[in-house]
Formats: C-alpha cells, sequence, structure tokens
C-alpha cells in the first residue's frame, strides 16, 4: 500500500508541535510518538526522516547504557542513509509506502542481512544471515527503517528474565531494579523507553505479551497460520509466533497490516486469512455491545498478587461502563487437565540444526557441540541439556516417541475445540484475564520470584490470538496488562475491543527519567 495524501485538518503531532505556528526543531520531543503523528510531522516538513532516525539514535545513546536498560545490541550503521532516502523522496514528490520512516527495533532472533543476529548467544555474536526474516523484509519493503537489534534471552529459553551471553541483562524501563520478562524483554523496555516507534518480538509460550505487560505496551500473539517465522530462529517450531510490539494499539495495527499473510516458506501460514485492513477495525466504541467472558481460572491464583486482582476488577469495570456486557466465571472443560497433559514437541535440537544450515559459515550445527563448550549463560544449561538427549539425525514427527505437531495435535485440538464450544454456549465476543497475576520479579530473583504467568496457558497450546494492552500500574510504578483471547483469526476484533478500551482508559504512560534530552536538537 501506498500513502499519496494525509487528512488535511491539522493534527497535534508531537508533544511541543503546534498546527498554528511552525515552531523550531528544537522544541520537538520524542516522547510517545507515534508512526501516523512522525510521518504527518515528516510530510509537513517540520522535521526530515534523517532528524526522526538520529532523534532515535541519540534516545538510545544517551539512556540506554547510562540508565541500565541494556536493551539495545547493535546499531544499523546505514539507518541515517535509508532515512535519507525518504528525504529524497519527499523531496521529489514521489509516492511514499506504508510505514515510510518508521524507525523499528528488531528481537535478536530475526534474521537481519546487515546486522548482527545473534539468537542471544555469544557462539553467534558474528553472524549475518545470508537473507532477512520474512518479517523484517516486509516492514523494509514498507519503508520502515531498522535501527537497531535488541536483547532477548539466550535462545530464547527463558519467559522470565532477558539475559544472553552475547550482550548480558536487559532490566525494565520502569525500575531497573525489575525484569522485562523474557524473552522479548530488550524490545519491550526499547519500545517502552521511546528508543524507536515500534518493535518486533517473538512469543512461544510468553515472549511477545509478557514483556509488552511489564512494560505498558500493547503485543499481540497471532493466530497460528495468519503470520509467518520465517527466518526467525525456532525455539518450538509449531508453538513459534512472531509479531509488533507497540505503544499504542493503532500502531500495533499499521504493522500488523504488513506483517499478516500468506509466505509459502513458511508450511504452517494458510493464504487469504487476513482482513484486508486492520486499521479499519480501530473504533472508539468498539466495546459497546461486546460480552467479555472472565477466565476466573487465570485470574485467582492461589498466589494471585492482591493488587493485580484489583487493578484487573477496575478493567473490568472500564469496560463495562463503555458498554460491554462482562460474563464471569467462564469454564472451559477440561481445561487444567489438558494444560497439564498437552507438551511442547521437544524439536530444538533438530530445528535449530535446520536454521544453522541456512547460514553461511556456521559456527555448530549440533546443540550438544554447544553444550561442550560451555558458551552460555548458566541459566541455559538445563535446557540444552534437556534439547541433547533428542536425536538429530531424524525429524521429531518421525521418532520412535513422535511428536504430535500443530494442527494434528490432539490434546491440543481439543483445548481448542473445548474454548470455542465454552465461548458459544456464552455467546461471547472474547475472553479476558490478566497478562500476569503478578507484578514483575525482582531482577536479582526472577526465577524465584517467577509466578502468575498467565500467557504460557490456552493462546499457545490452543493456538488462539491474545493481545496484551495496559490495563494500569502496580504501586503506582510498575505496568500490568489486560490480555483479551479471541476465536482463531479474529485478530480484527482484538484490535477493536483493545483500541476501544486503551482509548477510554488511557492507562499508558512513559517511564519516569527518561524524557527529552538535549543536543542540536531536543530529543
Amino acid at each position: 500500500m501506498v500513502i499519496t495524501r494525509f487528512i488535511s485538518k491539522c493534527i497535534i503531532i508531537l508533544v511541543f508541535v503546534s498546527c498554528t505556528e511552525n515552531k523550531p526543531l528544537s522544541k520537538i520531543s520524542f516522547i510517545e510518538m507515534t508512526i501516523s503523528g512522525t510521518q504527518e510531522a515528516v510530510i509537513n516538513g517540520r522535521i526530515s526522516c534523517r532528524e526522526v532516525v538520529q532523534g532515535y539514535l541519540d534516545r538510545i545513546a544517551f539512556y540506554d547504557k547510562a540508565k541500565g536498560i541494556n536493551a539495545i545490541t547493535v546499531l544499523n550503521p546505514k539507518a541515517l542513509e535509508k532515512a535519507d532516502a525518504i528525504d529524497n523522496i519527499l523531496t521529489r514528490g514521489g509516492q511514499l509506502p506504508e510505514l515510510f520512516c518508521t524507525p523499528i527495533i528488531v528481537k535478536d532472533n530475526f534474521d537481519t542481512h546487515d546486522l548482527v543476529t545473534s539468537g542471544g548467544s555469544i557462539v553467534l555474536a558474528d553472524n549475518f544471515p545470508p537473507d532477512d526474516a520474512f518479517m523484517v523484509r516486509k516492514l523494509r519493503e514498507a519503508g520502515a527503517i531498522i535501527i537497531a537489534k535488541t536483547n532477548m534471552a539466550e535462545w530464547a529459553f527463558s519467559p522470565r528474565e532477558t539475559v544472553s551471553s552475547s550482550f548480558g541483562r536487559t532490566a525494565n524501563a520502569y525500575d531497573i531494579n525489575y525484569v522485562p520478562a523474557g524473552s522479548s524483554g530488550g524490545t519491550a523496555s526499547g519500545v517502552a523507553a521511546n528508543f524507536a516507534l515500534a518493535g518486533l518480538g517473538s512469543d512461544t509460550g510468553n515472549s511477545i505479551r509478557g514483556p509488552s505487560s511489564h512494560l505498558a505496551l500493547f503485543g499481540i500473539r497471532s493466530t497460528i497460520g495468519l503470520t509467518s517465522r520465517d527466518g526467525v530462529i525456532p525455539l518450538v517450531y509449531d508453538r513459534d509466533i512472531a509479531g509488533p510490539m507497540t505503544r499504542t494499539v493503532e500502531d500495533g495495527a499499521r504493522l500488523f497490516n504488513v506483517l499478516a499473510g500468506y509466505d509459502p516458506a513458511d508450511p504452517l501460514t494458510i493464504p487469504n486469512m487476513r482482513e484486508e485492513n486492520y486499521l479499519d477495525f480501530l473504533n472508539i466504541e468498539g466495546l459497546s455491545g461486546k460480552r467479555i467472558g472472565v477466565l476466573r481460572v487465570l485470574v485467582d491464583h492461589e498466589d494471585a498478587d492482591s493488587e493485580i486482582k484489583s487493578i484487573f476488577a477496575d478493567a473490568l469495570l472500564d469496560m463495562e461502563s463503555a458498554g460491554a456486557i462482562i460474563i464471569d466465571n467462564i469454564k472451559i472443560p477440561r481445561f487444567d487437565e489438558l494444560e497439564s497433559q498437552i507438551k511442547s514437541c521437544s524439536s530444538f535440537r533438530y530445528d535449530l540444526m535446520r536454521y544453522l544450515l541456512k547460514l553461511n559459515s556456521p559456527p555448530f550445527l549440533d546443540v550438544k557441540t554447544l553444550l561442550d563448550t560451555e558458551n552460555y549463560v548458566p541459566a541455559s544449561k538445563n535446557g540444552l541439556e534437556f534439547f541433547s538427549q533428542f536425536p538429530l539425525e531424524i525429524s521429531p514427527e518421525d521418532r520412535e516417541d513422535a511428536c504430535q505437531l500443530w494442527p494434528n495435535n490432539t490434546l491440543r485440538n481439543e483445548l481448542l475445540t473445548n474454548t470455542i464450544a465454552a465461548m458459544d454456549e456464552a455467546n461471547l465476543d472474547v475472553l479476558v484475564y490478566p497478562t500476569w497475576s503478578n507484578p514483575p520479579a525482582l531482577i536479582d530473583h526472577a526465577t524465584k520470584g517467577y509466578k502468575g504467568d498467565n500467557n504460557q496457558f490456552l493462546s499457545p497450546s490452543a493456538g488462539l490470538p491474545a493481545v496484551t494492552v495496559p490495563m494500569g500500574f502496580w504501586q503506582k510504578k510498575l505496568p500490568a496488562g489486560l490480555q483479551i483471547l479471541g476465536r482463531p483469526y479474529s485478530e480484527g476484533l482484538l484490535f477493536e475491543i483493545s483500541y476501544s478500551y486503551e482509548q477510554l482508559s488511557k492507562k499508558r504512560r512513559p517511564p519516569n527519567g527518561l524524557g527529552p534530552i538535549s543536543f542540536n536538537n531536543n530529543y
């Protein structure tokens, strides 16, 4: 899609930009900028694309390491060159692509041909893949500018924290004494800290929604089959999902418009399942008349934090005041039993080998070799030992203890069927529950403090789409997220409901202590 014009009415784009007065660039703030606002500012000549990119690069340099966040791994040395190309198009009066001048940060397990892709492992610290991941390529084709890669939990093993052997530990941008969750914690803290307009993460059981919840972001795990994982280092291939992490629902929809769709390189994607335009679903009155089911089993954990439960209760009241109909205590037949019986396929050793074989000069091919080198963070040892015991020479579905892979897994299909049946019985549009039933753990006690992670249930097991959207702050300082789950391929509805809730509740706020900075401009 191509943007040929913008709406003519004046919009307040940036914090200090006036519609009636052409104020100098020194008064532009980079705090909580949006894609459409940034593009409007560039179109109107209030800022160049080069200045946009430079502003974010300056913020990274000023805050990331200095404040102890450590979200960013490597910068794109050609980011400004890409920005200049956009400015040249503007000068010539040419047509602009959909995401022109949209600076993006990308998790370190997405292939980028021009930037190191390490998967959080020091062993791949010099790895330049032969081409881009599908999503990276689509973003670049749409005019987005990849300005940096972000830190991740090594091999995406941990939902608890974001620690890699290649780039160290990432902290929560709201308070560096707490975790950003894992494994996409670098993207989450980076987007929350306003180091880019948006980011990419991946989610096997938690890793888009969990970090997004901990950093007051919108994050989406889409239906298995709607989005491509090609060029993303695998963890559990038939559960892996990739997608956007953004400060606003609208920006999430803008990225999703570009990212969703069939990819012949990903055998799980299905043609013609996406909506034409997810922006069409952004309706501020989208909650009116919607039937919202509360999955109480994921609310009232024995160790659920009382304040998180209270914040969730307030979110239900907010939705009800917007016209939603709240149906409490929805029960999914055999939920606990099925979730305890459904196991992930232990395919990492085999799938990683297949990925490594595509590289120009892979430094190793076998997880067992990596284990022997001891080039990994201590938290990865148990995972590497576990995966090393499975055969490398045959595919997981051909092993003696063969994996039942999606969409042919009997137990996962039963959970999917039971969930839809429960929703149908109550005539529900969506199910809701806290993204985490507990606040972020202290960074030095990430494993001990890991509890309340609701992301591991239902959505990855049943292949269902789910989003998280900010619903408040624990002790007025650490974010908490509301999870909204729908039927297969109901992403449009999820955008509608989450947008309506976001716009009416206004729960997102940026981290303290990461305000505008002053160089030649006020970034």
